[in-house]
């Protein structure tokens, strides 16, 4: 059974934590049980090193650590995206080698840092590409809050177009919604289609969903509240899935801070038993006493309306 991205990819796939002790050393341990959480709460996929996995806080041999780790946990049933941007295109290329050859569905790239000019991006993702090999399904990681790099949805187009192998959008662009709508509208009119999974915490997702997105890939520490909009939606009981989604709404706009967000949800999944601790490699941001009991506080009500609702 090939587990191998596609330009129909749906579902959740779930931007994985990397686990850390109080040293600041990679926590295995955590890192199967956080596994184990992601895939009890029915997600369609993992994805593993992507920003908020804190891959540039890691080494090359922890990153292919962690990522052996994690494939070997997943054991092959379920499919694993890669983040493997790098500063260097070998680096990049080795990276996402050692990871196919190891069993992953794809890899995830995003632009190049430097001048924001779209020509400049789409030559990047030609040479990228090539150096991958055609077999490689590519998602386009477009980010340009962090990484400074806006793309078109003209670009995104002629991406998908004349570089097949990139079969996946994670669309983090904001505003965006109108992108969503935009690429949708041209597959209606014969441009390639292309899978549109979606970002930042899933803080649009029911009005993504509603553009055309076929999911979320996104980190979200409640990431039952994820699988559940996007089944829900895609059953066509939209209402449903949005009255669930609505229980989480304030937690989600709190985990959604810029500077902070991962380390609230590194609390929200060590409250949650997920990961024995909530470290997060230097420099990082660290939890006040009053940020600890506002999480607290929203997670024992985020809980009771989700039962509540049925």
């Amino acid at each position: 059974m090939s587990l191998a991205i596609d330009r129909h990819t749906s579902g959740v796939y779930v931007i994985c934590a990397t686990p850390f002790s109080e040293t600041g050393a990679i926590d295995f341990a955590s890192l199967d049980r956080l596994l184990d959480f992601y895939i009890a709460h029915g997600v369609t996929g993992i994805t593993a090193l992507g920003i908020m996995g804190e891959a540039d806080k890691l080494t090359p041999d922890e990153r292919k650590a962690v990522l052996d780790r994690i494939l070997k946990r997943t054991g092959g049933t379920t499919p694993v995206v890669v983040g493997v941007s790098d500063s260097g295109l070998d680096n990049l290329r080795d990276f996402a080698a050692h990871a196919m050859d190891r069993g992953a569905a794809g890899v995830m790239v995003a632009p190049s840092r430097g001048t924001p000019r779209e020509d400049r991006v789409i030559g990047y993702f030609h040479q990228v590409c090539e150096a991958l090999g055609p077999d490689v399904p590519v998602v386009y990681q477009d980010f340009p809050q962090t990484t400074g790099v806006p793309i078109s949805t003209r670009g995104i187009l002629e991406l998908t177009r004349d570089l097949p192998q990139i079969v996946m959008l994670k669309h983090e662009d904001s505003p965006g919604l109108a992108k969503v709508s935009a690429i949708r509208a041209a597959e209606a009119k014969g441009s390639p289609r292309l899978s549109i999974l979606c970002g930042n915490g899933g803080i649009h997702l029911p009005q993504e969903l509603s553009r055309g997105a076929d999911g979320a890939m996104t980190g979200f520490a409640y990431v039952e509240a994820l699988v559940e909009t996007v089944r829900l939606f895609h059953a066509g009981e939209a209402d449903r899935a949005e009255d669930i989604y609505d229980c989480y709404l304030p937690i989600l706009r709190m985990e959604q801070q810029l500077g902070i967000g991962l380390a609230i949800r590194k609390h929200i999944l060590m409250r949650r038993g997920a990961i024995a601790s909530a470290t997060l490699r230097a420099p990082g941001p660290k939890l006040s006493g009053i940020d600890v009991a506002e999480i607290d506080r929203l997670m024992a009500r985020t809980e009771a309306k989700r039962k509540a609702l049925g």
